[in-house]
């Protein structure tokens, strides 16, 4: 542990290059450092116009669908 608080910096480095870094107390595995994941992009609204089509009848509800919601049969 004591290793791993004077060499902190190089670690992280080394976390950041993809090593796969644990540091241990008295032999024992106690933490692996890891990157934090990148923030996702932020969304754009309207990006995928054009690229999404809606059926004219999307908004029409099938009969039998509909019975099925009031429980019955169509």
């Amino acid at each position: 542990m004591y290793e791993a608080k004077t060499q902190l910096s190089r670690l992280i480095d080394r976390a950041l290059a993809g090593e796969d870094v644990v540091i241990s107390r008295a032999g024992k595995p106690m933490v692996r450092l890891v990157p934090v994941p990148p923030k996702p992009a932020r969304r754009t609204p309207g990006s995928a116009r054009s690229q999404i089509r809606i059926a004219p009848d999307f908004d029409e509800l099938p009969e039998d669908i509909a019975a099925a919601f009031r429980g019955g049969r169509a």
